[in-house]
């Protein structure tokens, strides 16, 4: 685990709803338990100490030593916020009792219900879709206009996906177990397993990359990872954007699973006004250009520009289950994928 202190940064996008200053009155600093491991969040938090006067203190690492340091300092734990990738790992830390409710107007009226816990335990702060990417030498969009439809037996052995360990194949799984049922969810994951080109291996930009230089003709990724090729300073990596295309599944049913980052308030936080104020700072206009601009991540909010490379990739419908849903049936979901030999 890494520990760090901000205090000021050169990034500003506005004042918006904050003043520097604003918190004078708040005592003491706002301890935080990061899961994002994205160098472009650096500014952002920067950005929030130069507009509210309140100091952050920082513990990186990855969710579940997080989660597990939160359990095993129990109610000594400094940590106000706890902010993590991924629904299923928040809604862990919910089930564990690690959280506590966050009672905010701004937080109910900026972020959609279906991206938040309804209990207030947790928000949403960016999204992201889970899509098919295709090669575009070889596929047509047409052909795979469902997740349901990448286990069709034509698509053998020119799949790829990462491993059913990774929580985003859990959280889209869990998506299908809600809408499809586990029988049929279980015979969708067989097929995702039968078509598979190679054993899983690697991580979203991986399976991109593999799909532009013909290893398998479609995959699965989160959309961030292929926008950000899309922006990357690499000519090697825009070439690899400009042989794959995006298909936003089940656009003529339920919609295309999204899932979050998301913020939580500590079941113990010792600056809990603090830890209210970041949450909402998180949902901000200039936070929230900040994910679309900085690591190319879908906003909450309503009516925030998006970044060229995420217009590029056109509007889409998005699924509207709520999240605690999928990422309660996460553990069901990896279930299923390992019945079906998806591993």
């Amino acid at each position: 685990m890494k520990r760090r202190v901000l205090m000021t940064s050169g990034l500003a996008f506005g004042v918006g709803a904050m003043t520097a200053g604003q918190s004078t009155a708040q005592a003491g600093p706002l301890n935080l338990y990061s899961a994002r491991h994205y160098n472009t969040d650096e500014a952002l938090y920067g950005n929030f100490a130069d507009l509210t006067g309140i100091k952050i203190n920082r513990v990186d690492a990855e969710p579940d030593p997080l989660v597990e340091r939160l359990r095993a300092e129990g109610d000594k734990s400094p940590c106000d916020v706890f902010i993590t990738t991924d629904a299923g790992r928040i809604e862990r830390a919910r089930q564990m009792g690690l959280l506590q409710p966050a009672s905010s107007k701004v937080l109910v009226d900026t972020v959609p219900a279906h991206l938040r816990d309804p209990d207030g335990n947790w928000f949403g702060f960016s999204k992201r879709a889970r899509v098919i990417f295709y090669n575009k030498a070889n596929v047509q969009p047409s052909e795979v206009p469902t997740y349901e439809s990448l286990a069709d037996p034509k698509w053998k052995g020119r799949l790829l996906v990462r491993t059913s360990g990774h929580i985003y194949n859990q959280s889209l799984t869990g998506s299908l177990l809600a809408a499809l049922g586990p029988e049929k969810t279980e015979q969708w994951a067989k097929g995702i397993a039968t078509n598979l080109a190679r054993a899983p291996r690697g991580g979203d930009t991986d399976q991109i990359k593999a799909v532009a230089t013909g290893e398998a003709d479609l995959c699965l990724a989160n959309t961030y990872y292929f926008a950000n090729l899309l922006r990357s300073k690499k000519e090697a990596d825009r070439e690899v954007a400009a042989k794959v295309g995006v298909v936003f599944p089940n656009q003529a049913d339920r919609g295309t699973h999204v899932n979050i980052s998301g913020g939580a308030i500590a079941r113990h936080a010792p600056n809990r006004a603090a830890a209210v104020k970041f949450l909402e700072y998180l949902v901000s206009v200039q936070a929230q250009r900040y994910f679309a601009e900085g690591n190319s991540e879908y906003p909450v909010a309503a009516g925030v520009e998006l970044s060229p490379e995420l217009k590029s990739l056109g509007t889409f419908k998005e699924d509207q289950l709520n999240a605690r849903v999928y990422a309660q049936n996460n553990a069901e979901a990896l279930k299923i994928m390992d019945r079906a030999g998806w591993k």
